[in-house]
Protein backbone atom coordinates (compact mmCIF):
# COMPACT_ATOMS: atom_id res chain seq x y z
CA UNK A 1 0.00 0.00 0.00
CA UNK A 2 3.09 2.13 0.76
CA UNK A 3 4.05 2.23 -2.57
CA UNK A 4 1.42 3.76 -4.55
CA UNK A 5 1.79 7.20 -2.41
CA UNK A 6 5.64 7.16 -3.98
CA UNK A 7 4.41 6.19 -6.97
CA UNK A 8 2.26 9.14 -7.68
CA UNK A 9 4.54 11.50 -5.91
CA UNK A 10 6.81 10.47 -8.61
CA UNK A 11 4.09 11.61 -11.18
CA UNK A 12 3.88 14.35 -10.04
CA UNK A 13 7.44 15.58 -9.39
CA UNK A 14 7.72 14.59 -12.92
CA UNK A 15 4.18 17.07 -13.87
CA UNK A 16 6.27 19.72 -11.79
CA UNK A 17 9.55 19.71 -13.77
CA UNK A 18 7.37 19.75 -17.02
CA UNK A 19 5.99 22.46 -15.74
CA UNK A 20 8.89 24.51 -14.78
CA UNK A 21 11.05 23.69 -17.90
CA UNK A 22 8.00 25.02 -19.97
CA UNK A 23 8.00 28.13 -18.17
CA UNK A 24 11.59 28.74 -18.37
CA UNK A 25 11.10 28.42 -22.08
CA UNK A 26 8.12 30.75 -22.44
CA UNK A 27 10.52 33.21 -20.21
CA UNK A 28 12.63 33.46 -22.94
CA UNK A 29 15.60 35.85 -22.13
CA UNK A 30 14.23 36.83 -18.92
CA UNK A 31 11.99 39.79 -17.92
CA UNK A 32 15.31 42.54 -18.63
CA UNK A 33 15.63 41.21 -21.61
CA UNK A 34 12.25 41.10 -23.01
CA UNK A 35 11.78 45.02 -21.55
CA UNK A 36 14.80 45.85 -23.61
CA UNK A 37 13.34 44.28 -26.77
CA UNK A 38 10.05 46.18 -26.35
CA UNK A 39 12.13 49.56 -25.82
CA UNK A 40 13.56 48.92 -28.91
CA UNK A 41 10.05 48.97 -30.68
CA UNK A 42 9.83 45.12 -31.23
CA UNK A 43 7.42 42.43 -29.80
CA UNK A 44 9.26 39.12 -28.97
CA UNK A 45 8.69 35.77 -31.00
CA UNK A 46 6.29 34.91 -29.02
CA UNK A 47 3.92 37.78 -29.57
CA UNK A 48 4.92 38.13 -33.17
CA UNK A 49 3.47 34.36 -33.45
CA UNK A 50 0.64 35.18 -31.67
CA UNK A 51 0.07 38.20 -34.45
CA UNK A 52 1.06 36.15 -37.17
CA UNK A 53 -1.33 33.04 -36.85
CA UNK A 54 -5.11 32.08 -36.37
CA UNK A 55 -5.87 32.81 -32.71
CA UNK A 56 -4.78 29.62 -30.41
CA UNK A 57 -3.62 27.43 -33.52
CA UNK A 58 -0.22 27.88 -33.32
CA UNK A 59 1.67 24.26 -31.56
CA UNK A 60 5.01 24.38 -30.57
CA UNK A 61 7.88 21.68 -31.34
CA UNK A 62 11.36 21.42 -29.46
CA UNK A 63 10.01 23.48 -26.82
CA UNK A 64 12.73 22.10 -24.26
CA UNK A 65 15.96 21.73 -26.44
CA UNK A 66 19.54 23.43 -25.68
CA UNK A 67 22.57 23.83 -26.86
CA UNK A 68 25.18 21.80 -26.71
CA UNK A 69 28.03 23.31 -26.31
CA UNK A 70 30.21 23.11 -23.29
CA UNK A 71 33.37 25.69 -24.08
CA UNK A 72 33.25 29.61 -23.18
CA UNK A 73 31.11 29.05 -20.14
CA UNK A 74 28.27 28.07 -22.09
CA UNK A 75 27.68 24.44 -19.72
CA UNK A 76 25.79 26.02 -17.39
CA UNK A 77 23.95 28.39 -19.40
CA UNK A 78 21.07 26.95 -21.11
CA UNK A 79 17.49 28.47 -21.80
CA UNK A 80 15.18 25.61 -23.41
CA UNK A 81 14.13 26.56 -27.03
CA UNK A 82 17.96 27.63 -27.11
CA UNK A 83 16.84 31.07 -29.37
CA UNK A 84 14.19 30.17 -31.96
CA UNK A 85 10.82 29.54 -31.31
CA UNK A 86 9.35 26.58 -33.89
CA UNK A 87 5.95 24.66 -34.90
CA UNK A 88 3.24 24.72 -37.03
CA UNK A 89 -0.03 26.87 -36.77
CA UNK A 90 -3.28 28.29 -39.09
CA UNK A 91 -3.57 30.98 -41.03
CA UNK A 92 -6.69 31.48 -42.48
CA UNK A 93 -7.66 28.13 -41.53
CA UNK A 94 -5.13 26.61 -43.52
CA UNK A 95 -2.00 24.96 -41.93
CA UNK A 96 1.56 26.43 -41.93
CA UNK A 97 4.95 25.68 -40.14
CA UNK A 98 6.89 28.70 -38.87
CA UNK A 99 9.71 29.82 -36.85
CA UNK A 100 10.63 32.57 -34.83
CA UNK A 101 13.99 33.95 -33.56
CA UNK A 102 14.41 34.98 -30.13
CA UNK A 103 16.44 37.73 -29.65
CA UNK A 104 16.08 38.13 -25.68
CA UNK A 105 18.16 34.66 -25.77
CA UNK A 106 21.89 34.82 -26.55
CA UNK A 107 20.78 37.72 -29.14
CA UNK A 108 19.18 34.95 -31.60
CA UNK A 109 22.24 33.81 -32.34
CA UNK A 110 22.11 30.15 -34.24
CA UNK A 111 23.74 27.06 -32.52
CA UNK A 112 23.24 23.42 -33.82
CA UNK A 113 20.99 23.10 -31.67
CA UNK A 114 18.70 25.87 -33.13
CA UNK A 115 19.37 25.36 -36.55
CA UNK A 116 18.39 21.72 -35.79
CA UNK A 117 14.94 23.05 -34.82
CA UNK A 118 14.65 25.17 -38.08
CA UNK A 119 15.53 22.00 -40.47
CA UNK A 120 12.93 19.92 -38.69
CA UNK A 121 10.21 22.34 -39.33
CA UNK A 122 11.10 22.78 -42.29
CA UNK A 123 11.34 19.19 -43.67
CA UNK A 124 7.85 18.37 -42.17
CA UNK A 125 6.49 21.90 -44.13
CA UNK A 126 8.15 19.50 -47.20
CA UNK A 127 6.56 16.07 -46.28
CA UNK A 128 3.22 18.29 -45.38
CA UNK A 129 3.31 20.22 -48.37
CA UNK A 130 2.30 23.85 -46.62
CA UNK A 131 4.02 27.13 -46.55
CA UNK A 132 7.34 27.64 -44.51
CA UNK A 133 7.37 30.99 -42.61
CA UNK A 134 10.66 32.71 -41.00
CA UNK A 135 10.55 35.77 -38.04
CA UNK A 136 14.26 36.42 -38.28
CA UNK A 137 15.53 38.40 -35.60
CA UNK A 138 18.85 37.82 -34.97
CA UNK A 139 22.69 38.40 -34.22
CA UNK A 140 23.91 36.26 -36.73
CA UNK A 141 26.40 32.97 -35.72
CA UNK A 142 26.91 31.85 -32.07
CA UNK A 143 30.71 32.57 -31.85
CA UNK A 144 31.14 30.01 -29.16
CA UNK A 145 30.38 27.03 -31.50
CA UNK A 146 32.55 28.27 -34.19
CA UNK A 147 32.41 26.56 -37.39
CA UNK A 148 29.49 24.05 -36.16
CA UNK A 149 27.20 27.04 -35.93
CA UNK A 150 28.07 28.09 -39.71
CA UNK A 151 27.15 24.12 -40.55
CA UNK A 152 23.57 24.78 -39.38
CA UNK A 153 23.74 28.03 -41.74
CA UNK A 154 24.46 25.85 -44.40
CA UNK A 155 22.00 23.03 -43.53
CA UNK A 156 19.03 25.69 -43.24
CA UNK A 157 20.22 26.88 -47.09
CA UNK A 158 20.28 23.60 -48.69
CA UNK A 159 16.50 23.38 -47.36
CA UNK A 160 15.46 26.59 -48.44
CA UNK A 161 16.79 26.04 -51.89
CA UNK A 162 14.95 22.59 -52.47
CA UNK A 163 12.18 23.66 -51.29
CA UNK A 164 12.41 26.37 -53.53
CA UNK A 165 9.25 26.27 -55.92
CA UNK A 166 7.66 23.21 -53.85
CA UNK A 167 6.03 25.16 -51.11
CA UNK A 168 6.14 28.79 -50.43
CA UNK A 169 8.54 30.83 -48.28
CA UNK A 170 8.51 34.02 -46.91
CA UNK A 171 10.63 36.05 -44.61
CA UNK A 172 10.45 38.99 -42.29
CA UNK A 173 13.17 40.75 -41.07
CA UNK A 174 12.01 42.06 -37.67
CA UNK A 175 15.47 42.97 -36.29
CA UNK A 176 19.07 42.15 -37.47
CA UNK A 177 19.79 39.85 -40.21
CA UNK A 178 23.85 40.07 -40.77
CA UNK A 179 26.47 37.77 -42.61
CA UNK A 180 26.29 34.57 -43.55
CA UNK A 181 22.37 34.96 -42.20
CA UNK A 182 21.22 37.24 -45.05
CA UNK A 183 21.54 34.05 -47.67
CA UNK A 184 18.42 32.09 -46.15
CA UNK A 185 15.90 34.84 -46.03
CA UNK A 186 17.56 35.74 -49.80
CA UNK A 187 16.39 32.21 -51.27
CA UNK A 188 12.85 32.68 -49.96
CA UNK A 189 9.95 33.93 -52.27
CA UNK A 190 9.43 37.11 -50.52
CA UNK A 191 10.66 39.34 -48.04
CA UNK A 192 9.62 41.89 -45.72
CA UNK A 193 11.18 44.60 -43.41
CA UNK A 194 9.83 46.82 -40.78
CA UNK A 195 11.51 50.42 -41.18
CA UNK A 196 14.08 51.42 -38.41
CA UNK A 197 14.17 48.23 -36.62
CA UNK A 198 15.11 45.82 -39.09
CA UNK A 199 18.46 45.92 -41.28
CA UNK A 200 20.36 43.56 -43.75
CA UNK A 201 23.52 43.34 -44.97
CA UNK A 202 26.55 40.80 -45.03
CA UNK A 203 28.71 43.53 -43.77
CA UNK A 204 28.31 46.04 -40.99
CA UNK A 205 29.38 49.59 -40.95
CA UNK A 206 32.02 49.32 -38.97
CA UNK A 207 33.79 46.84 -41.40
CA UNK A 208 32.92 48.65 -44.32
CA UNK A 209 35.04 51.50 -42.59
CA UNK A 210 37.68 49.67 -41.51
CA UNK A 211 37.97 48.07 -45.28
CA UNK A 212 37.11 50.74 -47.23
CA UNK A 213 36.81 54.05 -45.13
CA UNK A 214 33.83 54.73 -45.95
CA UNK A 215 31.28 56.03 -43.71
CA UNK A 216 27.54 54.72 -44.22
CA UNK A 217 24.91 54.53 -41.07
CA UNK A 218 23.18 51.08 -40.39
CA UNK A 219 19.38 52.22 -42.13
CA UNK A 220 21.20 53.54 -44.97
CA UNK A 221 23.37 50.22 -45.52
CA UNK A 222 20.76 47.68 -44.69
CA UNK A 223 17.26 49.69 -43.60
CA UNK A 224 13.76 48.44 -44.84
CA UNK A 225 13.63 51.46 -47.32
CA UNK A 226 17.45 51.08 -49.11
CA UNK A 227 16.43 47.55 -49.38
CA UNK A 228 12.46 47.80 -50.93
CA UNK A 229 13.88 51.10 -52.71
CA UNK A 230 17.40 50.71 -54.21
CA UNK A 231 18.90 46.93 -53.44
CA UNK A 232 15.79 45.56 -54.51
CA UNK A 233 16.72 42.52 -52.44
CA UNK A 234 13.36 42.69 -50.14
CA UNK A 235 9.60 43.36 -51.46
CA UNK A 236 7.26 45.29 -48.66
CA UNK A 237 8.57 47.24 -46.10
CA UNK A 238 6.28 48.68 -42.90
CA UNK A 239 5.62 50.83 -40.62
CA UNK A 240 5.58 48.67 -37.22
CA UNK A 241 5.44 44.72 -36.83
CA UNK A 242 2.41 44.36 -36.72
CA UNK A 243 1.87 45.77 -39.92
CA UNK A 244 4.08 43.32 -41.37
CA UNK A 245 2.78 40.82 -39.80
CA UNK A 246 -0.83 41.71 -41.10
CA UNK A 247 1.04 41.95 -44.26
CA UNK A 248 2.39 38.43 -44.23
CA UNK A 249 -1.20 37.31 -43.66
CA UNK A 250 -2.38 38.88 -46.71
CA UNK A 251 -0.37 37.61 -49.19
CA UNK A 252 -0.68 34.09 -47.79
CA UNK A 253 -4.31 34.63 -48.50
CA UNK A 254 -3.18 34.60 -52.16
CA UNK A 255 -1.01 31.76 -52.38
CA UNK A 256 -1.71 28.04 -52.49
CA UNK A 257 -0.34 25.26 -50.01
CA UNK A 258 2.28 23.86 -52.43
CA UNK A 259 3.29 23.68 -56.45
CA UNK A 260 0.32 20.96 -56.79
CA UNK A 261 -2.43 23.00 -55.39
CA UNK A 262 -4.47 25.86 -57.11
CA UNK A 263 -4.57 29.61 -55.48
CA UNK A 264 -7.38 29.31 -53.09
CA UNK A 265 -10.55 30.81 -54.81
CA UNK A 266 -12.94 33.38 -52.93
CA UNK A 267 -16.51 34.67 -52.85
CA UNK A 268 -16.84 38.09 -53.89
CA UNK A 269 -19.78 40.18 -54.74
CA UNK A 270 -17.88 41.94 -57.43
CA UNK A 271 -20.20 40.97 -60.68
CA UNK A 272 -17.50 39.06 -63.36
CA UNK A 273 -19.82 40.89 -65.97
CA UNK A 274 -19.06 44.38 -64.36
CA UNK A 275 -18.28 47.31 -67.56
CA UNK A 276 -16.32 50.37 -66.79
CA UNK A 277 -17.26 53.10 -68.93
CA UNK A 278 -14.38 55.24 -67.26
CA UNK A 279 -12.26 53.15 -68.62
CA UNK A 280 -12.74 54.20 -72.19
CA UNK A 281 -11.40 57.62 -70.87
CA UNK A 282 -8.61 56.54 -68.63
CA UNK A 283 -5.90 56.21 -71.10
CA UNK A 284 -4.91 59.28 -73.44
CA UNK A 285 -5.16 58.62 -77.17
CA UNK A 286 -1.43 60.27 -77.42
CA UNK A 287 0.84 57.87 -76.84
CA UNK A 288 3.52 60.35 -74.91
CA UNK A 289 1.16 61.56 -72.11
CA UNK A 290 1.38 59.79 -68.91
CA UNK A 291 -1.30 57.87 -66.73
CA UNK A 292 -1.71 55.78 -64.08
CA UNK A 293 -1.97 52.41 -64.80
CA UNK A 294 -2.38 51.22 -61.17
CA UNK A 295 -5.85 53.47 -61.76
CA UNK A 296 -6.85 51.45 -64.35
CA UNK A 297 -5.80 47.89 -62.81
CA UNK A 298 -7.99 48.61 -59.86
CA UNK A 299 -10.99 49.41 -62.18
CA UNK A 300 -10.52 45.57 -63.44
CA UNK A 301 -10.01 43.35 -60.86
CA UNK A 302 -12.32 42.32 -57.68
CA UNK A 303 -13.19 44.93 -55.39
CA UNK A 304 -10.57 47.25 -56.73
CA UNK A 305 -7.71 45.55 -54.25
CA UNK A 306 -4.23 44.82 -55.58
CA UNK A 307 -1.43 43.62 -52.83
CA UNK A 308 1.70 44.96 -54.67
CA UNK A 309 4.83 43.65 -54.50
CA UNK A 310 8.05 45.62 -54.95
CA UNK A 311 5.81 49.02 -54.75
CA UNK A 312 9.00 51.16 -54.35
CA UNK A 313 11.52 49.27 -56.39
CA UNK A 314 11.45 50.04 -60.32
CA UNK A 315 8.23 51.80 -60.29
CA UNK A 316 7.95 51.44 -64.08
CA UNK A 317 6.71 48.05 -63.82
CA UNK A 318 3.89 47.35 -61.09
CA UNK A 319 3.70 43.76 -60.01
CA UNK A 320 1.82 42.32 -56.99
CA UNK A 321 -1.48 39.78 -56.59
CA UNK A 322 -5.20 40.30 -57.10
CA UNK A 323 -8.47 38.57 -58.42
CA UNK A 324 -10.23 38.27 -61.18
CA UNK A 325 -13.84 36.53 -60.35
CA UNK A 326 -12.55 35.26 -57.04
CA UNK A 327 -9.40 33.79 -58.48
CA UNK A 328 -5.77 35.16 -57.71
CA UNK A 329 -4.06 36.02 -60.53
CA UNK A 330 -0.81 37.77 -60.63
CA UNK A 331 -0.62 41.34 -62.38
CA UNK A 332 2.35 42.46 -64.69
CA UNK A 333 2.02 46.12 -66.10
CA UNK A 334 3.94 48.95 -67.70
CA UNK A 335 3.95 51.95 -65.61
CA UNK A 336 3.60 54.85 -68.01
CA UNK A 337 3.70 57.67 -64.94
CA UNK A 338 7.58 56.45 -64.60
CA UNK A 339 10.09 56.31 -67.45
CA UNK A 340 7.07 55.99 -69.99
CA UNK A 341 6.60 52.47 -68.75
CA UNK A 342 9.91 51.49 -70.57
CA UNK A 343 11.64 48.35 -69.55
CA UNK A 344 15.35 48.60 -67.93
CA UNK A 345 17.39 46.42 -66.11
CA UNK A 346 15.78 46.60 -62.49
CA UNK A 347 12.25 46.17 -63.57
CA UNK A 348 13.31 43.34 -65.95
CA UNK A 349 15.16 41.68 -62.74
CA UNK A 350 11.61 42.22 -60.87
CA UNK A 351 9.04 41.37 -63.14
CA UNK A 352 10.70 38.27 -64.30
CA UNK A 353 10.98 36.40 -60.72
CA UNK A 354 7.36 37.83 -59.84
CA UNK A 355 6.33 35.24 -63.64
CA UNK A 356 8.45 32.48 -62.52
CA UNK A 357 7.21 32.54 -58.76
CA UNK A 358 3.40 32.81 -60.34
CA UNK A 359 4.38 30.22 -62.73
CA UNK A 360 5.90 27.74 -59.72
CA UNK A 361 2.45 27.87 -57.92
CA UNK A 362 -0.32 27.74 -60.69
CA UNK A 363 -1.33 31.29 -60.08
CA UNK A 364 -2.41 33.16 -63.98
CA UNK A 365 -0.65 35.68 -65.32
CA UNK A 366 -2.62 39.07 -66.19
CA UNK A 367 -0.02 41.49 -68.07
CA UNK A 368 -0.77 44.72 -68.46
CA UNK A 369 1.12 46.37 -71.73
CA UNK A 370 1.89 49.85 -72.84
CA UNK A 371 5.83 49.63 -73.41
CA UNK A 372 7.59 52.18 -75.97
CA UNK A 373 10.60 49.90 -75.48
CA UNK A 374 13.95 49.31 -73.68
CA UNK A 375 15.31 51.95 -71.82
CA UNK A 376 18.24 53.28 -73.73
CA UNK A 377 21.57 54.60 -72.64
CA UNK A 378 25.02 53.27 -71.91
CA UNK A 379 24.70 53.06 -67.60
CA UNK A 380 22.00 50.02 -69.27
CA UNK A 381 23.75 48.88 -71.80
CA UNK A 382 27.06 48.54 -69.65
CA UNK A 383 24.92 47.10 -66.89
CA UNK A 384 23.86 43.97 -69.03
CA UNK A 385 20.34 44.73 -70.01
CA UNK A 386 20.64 42.12 -72.90
CA UNK A 387 21.14 39.65 -70.39
CA UNK A 388 18.56 40.61 -67.72
CA UNK A 389 15.92 41.74 -69.99
CA UNK A 390 16.44 38.33 -71.18
CA UNK A 391 15.23 36.78 -67.90
CA UNK A 392 12.11 38.30 -68.03
CA UNK A 393 11.55 36.89 -71.80
CA UNK A 394 12.57 33.80 -70.55
CA UNK A 395 10.10 33.97 -67.54
CA UNK A 396 7.24 34.34 -69.63
CA UNK A 397 7.90 31.98 -72.24
CA UNK A 398 8.89 29.02 -69.85
CA UNK A 399 5.75 29.48 -67.66
CA UNK A 400 2.92 27.32 -68.20
CA UNK A 401 0.01 29.10 -66.41
CA UNK A 402 -2.85 30.45 -67.85
CA UNK A 403 -1.71 33.61 -69.34
CA UNK A 404 -3.72 36.43 -70.41
CA UNK A 405 -1.93 39.80 -72.63
CA UNK A 406 -4.09 42.93 -72.57
CA UNK A 407 -2.39 46.11 -74.68
CA UNK A 408 -4.08 49.13 -73.60
CA UNK A 409 -1.67 51.57 -75.61
CA UNK A 410 1.91 51.32 -77.12
CA UNK A 411 3.87 48.08 -77.84
CA UNK A 412 7.26 48.58 -79.38
CA UNK A 413 9.99 46.81 -80.82
CA UNK A 414 11.38 43.74 -78.93
CA UNK A 415 9.58 44.87 -76.11
CA UNK A 416 6.54 43.83 -77.58
CA UNK A 417 7.61 40.39 -78.20
CA UNK A 418 8.54 40.34 -73.97
CA UNK A 419 5.70 41.12 -72.37
CA UNK A 420 4.01 38.10 -72.77
CA UNK A 421 3.25 38.35 -76.32
CA UNK A 422 1.28 35.44 -78.28
CA UNK A 423 4.79 34.37 -80.25
CA UNK A 424 5.97 33.36 -76.53
CA UNK A 425 2.96 31.47 -75.46
CA UNK A 426 0.75 33.93 -74.12
CA UNK A 427 -3.33 31.87 -74.50
CA UNK A 428 -5.02 34.90 -75.21
CA UNK A 429 -4.36 38.78 -76.44
CA UNK A 430 -6.33 41.66 -76.10
CA UNK A 431 -5.46 45.21 -77.39
CA UNK A 432 -7.94 48.32 -76.81
CA UNK A 433 -8.58 50.04 -80.31
CA UNK A 434 -6.55 52.58 -79.69
CA UNK A 435 -3.07 50.64 -79.02
CA UNK A 436 0.04 50.83 -81.34
CA UNK A 437 2.04 47.96 -82.25
CA UNK A 438 4.86 48.27 -84.35
CA UNK A 439 8.62 47.62 -84.39
CA UNK A 440 8.78 51.65 -83.30
CA UNK A 441 7.17 54.71 -82.45
CA UNK A 442 5.46 56.25 -85.84
CA UNK A 443 7.55 59.29 -85.30
CA UNK A 444 11.07 57.70 -85.09
CA UNK A 445 9.58 55.51 -87.63
CA UNK A 446 8.43 57.86 -90.37
CA UNK A 447 11.76 59.32 -90.15
CA UNK A 448 13.99 56.53 -90.86
CA UNK A 449 11.26 55.24 -93.67
CA UNK A 450 10.56 58.47 -95.68
CA UNK A 451 13.31 60.40 -94.88
CA UNK A 452 14.20 61.34 -98.71
CA UNK A 453 10.38 62.68 -98.98
CA UNK A 454 10.56 64.64 -95.92
CA UNK A 455 13.48 66.15 -97.05
CA UNK A 456 11.64 67.27 -100.42
CA UNK A 457 8.50 68.04 -99.37
CA UNK A 458 7.54 71.82 -100.07
CA UNK A 459 5.30 71.51 -96.71
CA UNK A 460 7.37 69.37 -94.48
CA UNK A 461 4.67 69.54 -91.35
CA UNK A 462 1.71 68.35 -93.59
CA UNK A 463 3.74 65.71 -95.11
CA UNK A 464 5.16 64.05 -92.18
CA UNK A 465 1.20 64.21 -90.91
CA UNK A 466 0.26 62.35 -93.72
CA UNK A 467 3.07 59.76 -93.14
CA UNK A 468 2.37 59.37 -90.18
CA UNK A 469 -1.28 58.45 -90.49
CA UNK A 470 -0.42 55.96 -93.22
CA UNK A 471 2.53 54.42 -91.09
CA UNK A 472 -0.34 54.19 -88.00
CA UNK A 473 -2.58 52.60 -90.57
CA UNK A 474 -0.41 50.12 -92.13
CA UNK A 475 1.81 48.89 -89.81
CA UNK A 476 0.98 49.80 -85.96
CA UNK A 477 -2.65 49.33 -86.05
CA UNK A 478 -3.91 46.67 -83.84
CA UNK A 479 -6.09 45.58 -86.78
CA UNK A 480 -3.11 44.86 -88.46
CA UNK A 481 -1.74 42.20 -85.98
CA UNK A 482 -5.55 41.39 -85.05
CA UNK A 483 -5.53 40.09 -88.83
CA UNK A 484 -2.45 38.01 -88.62
CA UNK A 485 -3.86 36.89 -85.47
CA UNK A 486 -1.40 37.61 -83.09
CA UNK A 487 -4.29 39.73 -81.15
CA UNK A 488 -7.17 37.33 -80.35
CA UNK A 489 -9.77 40.25 -79.64
CA UNK A 490 -10.32 43.52 -80.20
CA UNK A 491 -12.00 44.94 -77.20
CA UNK A 492 -13.45 47.90 -75.61
CA UNK A 493 -11.69 49.26 -72.44
CA UNK A 494 -14.83 49.45 -70.26
CA UNK A 495 -15.67 45.30 -71.21
CA UNK A 496 -11.74 44.38 -70.17
CA UNK A 497 -13.12 42.72 -67.09
CA UNK A 498 -15.42 41.03 -68.30
CA UNK A 499 -12.96 39.49 -70.77
CA UNK A 500 -10.52 38.92 -68.53
CA UNK A 501 -12.96 36.63 -66.26
CA UNK A 502 -14.45 34.99 -68.88
CA UNK A 503 -10.99 33.78 -70.75
CA UNK A 504 -9.80 32.63 -66.87
CA UNK A 505 -12.59 30.58 -66.89
CA UNK A 506 -12.29 29.04 -69.82
CA UNK A 507 -8.47 28.43 -69.49
CA UNK A 508 -9.38 26.82 -65.85
CA UNK A 509 -8.05 23.55 -66.85
CA UNK A 510 -5.24 24.61 -69.14
CA UNK A 511 -2.36 22.27 -69.91
CA UNK A 512 0.83 22.72 -70.51
CA UNK A 513 4.60 21.91 -70.58
CA UNK A 514 8.10 22.25 -71.28
CA UNK A 515 10.51 19.63 -72.72
CA UNK A 516 11.60 17.37 -70.77
CA UNK A 517 14.76 18.64 -68.71
CA UNK A 518 16.74 18.66 -65.25
CA UNK A 519 16.12 22.39 -65.39
CA UNK A 520 16.61 25.01 -68.01
CA UNK A 521 19.60 27.53 -67.82
CA UNK A 522 17.94 30.98 -67.21
CA UNK A 523 20.62 33.66 -68.17
CA UNK A 524 21.81 34.81 -64.97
Amino acid sequence: MSEEPKGRQGITDLFDRLANEEKRALAGGGAARVEKQHAAGKLTARERIDLLCDAGSFVEMDKLVTHRSTDFGMADNKIPGDGVVTGHARVHGRPLFLFAQDFTVFGGSLSSAYAGKICKVMDLAMKVGTPIVGLNDSGGARIQEGVVSLAGYADIFLRNTLASGVIPQLSAVMGPCAGGAVYSPAITDFIFMVESTSHMFITGPDVIRAVTHEEVTKEDLGGARTHTAKSGVAHRAFVGERACLEGLRDLLAFLPQNNREDPPRQATRDPVDRADVELDRLVPSEASKPYDIKQLIGRIVDDGYVFEIQPDHAPNIVVGFARLGGQPVGIVANQPMHLAGCLDIAASLKAARFVRFCDCFNIPVVTFVDVPGFLPGTAQELGGIIKHGAKLLYAFAEATVPKLTVITRKAYGGAYDVMASKHIRADLNFAFPTAEIAVMGPDAAVNVIFRDELAKAADPVAARAQYLDEYRDKFASPYVAAELGFIDEIIRPRDTRARLCGALSLLRNKRDSNPPRKHGNIPL
